[in-house]
């Protein structure tokens, strides 16, 4: 006999036992070992709450999902009501406007995401012996709650391909798109991925990571202990100055960056870059089990190839050198292309309300998913490693 599944939201993170979450969130932890990636986990989630730069005025309003039988919570999600498409990376802005065009009302809507984060991860957070029956229960909650409260539009965003599959078994609209991504081949260092570049890119790459050691700066990578305040004061300037001219204003708040070195400096990567003594640039990873994921960078010291250098080529560095076999680099971005960074596909899932509008963009996601396929056929077939007789050596 089935138990009975009851679906409860939550307005905050410590309504939730973090040993519970993390449970389903990331049960390969129990071996002692690290998440898979750290951006569902309590710690990560409950950063962001306490930080402020989620919560009430943000347009990020959580109600945690947890999915509870025989009084265990064997899955959760983090869901949140949002009043805008900021933040998000998958853009649904055309559907947004369409919809109120035609007189619907498109927010506020239900995101089940990571707050500013386009990294693939599970997104229904289950127990691994409660993992298909958590799933179905946490989507059809999502969608009850959705439809019970009038609100159109239910989004899980760079879920995992598994996950998408089973949304769109449930009747979930199947979206995808693609970002860079860099995974190591066997190289054991940094020389052995350049082995395996064409002549010309392996040339132009050197050049770069040359003229960026060359104006006079040094690179130190800082993780755990050895990232201290007055590191985070540095980057909060260059993640101000970024933040600024992407977004409008930084996403994130100061405080965040305290909740990162109180509870987070073991997932954390961070690359500076420095004139002197005095740090001039830098970039902010997260550190999985298998994947270094690289968030934000930012400077005070404009010096050609610098991004590359320190968000690109630092980071397969360290991947190669601490046993991590994939580098994500975050959204967009085509010039990773040349530098060794492959398109992959991401994926998201849809609920829509209204029939009609459901199905014009069902048409929509069936044109735009042979799109992106055609994309990352042509844009690897572009990439920098060398032929041999049409194939990688």
């Amino acid at each position: 006999m089935t138990a009975r599944i009851e679906i409860a939201s939550h307005g905050s993170l410590t309504a939730i036992d973090p040993s519970d979450w993390d449970a389903c969130a990331c049960p390969e932890t129990a071996d002692g070992g690290r998440p898979l990636d750290p951006f569902t986990t309590h710690r990560f989630l409950l950063a962001l709450e306490t930080s402020g730069s989620v919560g009430r005025g943000t347009g990020w309003e959580p109600h945690y999902l947890t999915a509870r039988a025989d009084d265990e919570i064997i899955g959760c999600a983090p869901l949140y009501a949002k009043g805008h498409s900021q933040g998000e990376y998958v853009f649904d802005h055309s559907w947004a406007h369409a919809y109120e065009r035609a007189g619907g009302r498109y927010y506020p809507k239900l995101q089940i995401a990571v707050p500013f984060t386009p990294a693939t991860g599970r997104r229904f957070l289950t127990r691994p012996d409660h993992a298909d029956t958590a799933l179905a229960a946490l989507v059809e909650g999502a969608v009850r709650i959705a439809d019970q409260n009038d609100i159109a539009t239910l989004h899980a965003t760079f879920c995992t391909e598994a996950e998408a599959e089973a949304g769109a078994a449930m009747g979930l609209l199947h979206r995808t798109g693609q970002q860079f991504h860099w995974f190591d081949d066997g190289y054991r260092d940094f020389d052995g991925f350049l082995a395996s570049l064409s002549s010309r890119k392996r040339k132009t790459i050197r050049r770069e990571r040359r003229e960026a050691r060359g104006a006079g700066l040094t690179f130190r990578n800082l993780t755990g202990g050895q990232i201290e305040p007055h590191h985070w004061e540095a980057f909060w300037t260059f993640y101000q100055d970024t933040g600024a001219r992407k977004w409008g204003q930084p996403y994130l708040t100061r405080g965040f960056f305290d909740e990162v070195q109180a509870h987070l400096r073991n997932d954390t990567l961070l690359c500076l870059a420095y004139d002197g003594d005095t740090p001039v640039a830098g970039a902010l990873n997260f550190v999985g089990r298998q994947t270094l994921y690289g968030r934000y960078w930012g400077c005070t010291r404009e010096v050609p190839f610098l991004h590359f250098e320190l968000c690109y080529y630092q980071a397969i560095d360290w991947a190669l050198a601490h046993g991590l076999t994939r580098v994500e680099a975050g959204a967009q971005g085509e010039h990773k292309l040349a530098r060794g960074y492959l398109p992959h596909p991401v994926h998201s899932l849809h609920w829509i309300a209204e029939p009609g509008f459901r199905a014009a963009v069902e048409d929509f996601l069936v044109a735009e998913r042979a799109a992106v396929d055609e994309e990352i056929e042509i844009l690897t077939s572009y990439g920098p490693f060398r032929k041999v007789e049409g194939e990688r050596e």
